[in-house]
């Protein structure tokens, strides 16, 4: 038995013979044409043909896997139809004289190395997009050109990378899970996968040997692991967690569409902790009631080393915003530093980074970085129930630093004639002992509170939540902590304040009774955690 690590994109067992995706890699040569013009046409007549396909994927998509992941094919749309984007092909084709499948693989490249410089923001960081469109096209004008799957029945896909086109495509009857060399978790194959429910395991690199075709593989998508001829003691063990977990899924699936309430009718408010726009549609699959926590820090972290635009960023929340409707979506302004770096911020190491340069400290500081992000949630909030949160918060004079702020960009967009919800509501990240400490003054400055508990219990134990050598004495049930959050509540509720968890610790089962004790008013959790805790719920007196 051989066994591989990876990433896990999309949780489940799969079990099933391996077949590697045979894409035929067509070499795309330079050919001299006399006629640039029936060249040109040639091109135009693909591009078009091209942007039906994917009219009628998007259409298809929206019932398979929801409005918010088949926007996918509609940005891819918006490239074919961009006039930078033919223009860069046409002239390639009229100036060099060259054949359009030429200019089509030219016109890619150009747009995955200076994307970042155009105004549009579908070429800015969606190099994998780019390829797919462009393939497409290629593909179209090689009529003969196709991409099969060696199998007939249902099997484990193998690929060195999937696009997001393929993704879509695949038969969830008929593929059982998928392996990649290459790709990250945030991808939007990989949202596709964990839409559709697809066990999957990406970035397992130059171990995937094209030798294992046809062999028969586990794929965990628990673990991130891929067994490669397992022997009979992890097959038994696999097919058994492969049955527990659908039986699971299929007894919690009974509960959508119930209340968040105890058998003595107490009601608590159960949402969803997001990273990027392609989590959105699992919230919405999940039956949260809304996002509780949008870490918009990974907005920062997966774009290439680069500052994300306003519009890049306005584009996310707005979708995020529309997508849950009445629903509350709460955006925490960026928690950069720490274990969160970013190029672009040219951050110096630290002997102690989490304890250093770091949420709300780098926003006030990095003024015009934290300005075109409130910009850019602002313009979000009327398109939905939008609140934004500040993290990190140490004191009443970072609140007031940071809402000033706020109301100018507010003033801003004003002038500009700009919509926004002027009666946004603001709240902070409870995360350090200091800010439990003035909760009450906090309170007043403010509309509600999410209490991290991940920081702020290895603040309040003085101990890295990273390091192995003092796992023993993390107790997460610690009693300093557990009055902690009694302090908060109590201050926050003496105010008429919103109470939130949305640390780890919000989906800790045998916590939820002494939650609701405490009165707190809400729990955001990973939207697969959603159902369970709903669950426990309803089951206590």
């Amino acid at each position: 038995m051989i066994t591989l690590t990876g990433r896990k994109i999309s949780e489940g067992i799969a079990i099933g013979k391996l077949s590697f995706y045979k894409r035929d890699v067509k070499e795309i040569k330079q050919i001299f044409v006399k006629d640039v013009e029936k060249e040109v046409a040639r091109f135009q007549k693909a591009r078009e043909k091209a942007a039906a396909e994917l009219g009628t994927l998007y259409s298809n998509s929206v019932v398979d896997v929801g409005e918010a992941n088949a926007a996918i094919f509609e940005m891819q749309q918006q490239i074919l139809e961009d006039t930078e984007f033919q223009d860069k092909v046409t002239g390639i084709i009229v100036e060099k004289k060259l054949n359009a499948e030429y200019a089509i693989q030219e016109t890619a490249q150009y747009f995955i190395e200076y994307g970042e410089e155009s105004e549009q923001t579908y070429f800015q960081g969606h190099d994998a997009d780019i390829r797919d469109v462009s393939l497409r096209v290629i593909r179209i004008l090689s009529r003969n050109w196709k991409d099969k799957l060696l199998a007939d029945e249902p099997f484990i896909l193998a690929a060195s990378e999937i696009y997001p086109s393929e993704a879509v495509q695949l038969e969830k009857s008929k593929v059982l899970g998928f392996v990649t060399r290459y790709g990250t978790i945030n991808s939007h194959t990989a949202v596709i996968a964990r839409t559709r429910g697809i066990p999957s395991v990406v970035g397992l690199g130059e171990v995937l040997k094209d030798e294992y075709e046809g062999k028969t593989i586990i794929v965990d998508g628990f673990e991130g692991k891929v067994y490669i001829e397992p022997d009979y003691t992890t097959l038994t063990r696999m097919k058994k967690r492969q049955n527990t977990n659908r039986e699971t899924t299929k007894n919690l699936e009974r509960l959508k569409g119930k209340e968040n309430i105890t058998q003595s009718g107490q009601k608590i408010d159960i949402c969803a902790n997001i990273a990027t726009r392609e989590d959105i549609e699992n919230v919405i699959r999940s039956d949260a009631g809304g996002v509780g926590l949008f870490r918009s820090e990974f907005l920062y972290m997966e774009n290439g080393g680069k500052l994300p635009t306003e519009e890049q960023q306005f584009h996310v929340y707005k979708l995020a915003a529309e997508s849950m409707g009445t629903k509350r979506v709460v955006i925490r302004t960026a928690d950069l530093g720490g274990d969160k770096m970013v190029e672009f911020l040219d951050m110096q190491k630290e002997n102690n980074p989490a304890l250093g340069y770091r949420g709300i400290r780098i926003s006030l500081e990095k003024e015009e970085v934290f300005k075109t992000q409130l910009r850019a949630i602002l313009r979000a909030s009327v398109y939905g129930n939008v609140s934004i949160m500040f993290p990190m918060v140490t004191s009443v004079e970072e609140v007031k630093t940071a809402k000033l702020l706020l109301e100018r960009m507010k003033k801003e967009l004003s002038m500009e004639k700009t919509a926004y919800n002027k009666a946004i509501e603001v709240g902070v990240m409870i995360e350090t002992p200091a800010a439990v400490m003035i909760s009450g003054e906090l309170a007043r400055e403010v509309d509600f509170f999410s209490i991290g508990t991940n920081d702020l219990l290895q603040f309040t134990l003085g101990m890295d939540r990273n390091n192995a050598k003092v796992e023993r004495y993390y107790n997460p049930h610690h009693p300093a902590l557990l009055k902690m959050l009694r302090i908060v509540t109590n201050n926050g509720h003496l105010e008429e304040k919103r109470i939130s968890i949305c640390g780890d610790l919000a989906a800790d089962l045998t916590l939820t009774e002494y939650f609701l004790q405490l009165g707190i008013d809400e729990l955001s959790v990973a939207p697969n955690q959603v159902l369970g805790l709903r669950k426990k719920i309803r089951e206590i007196q």
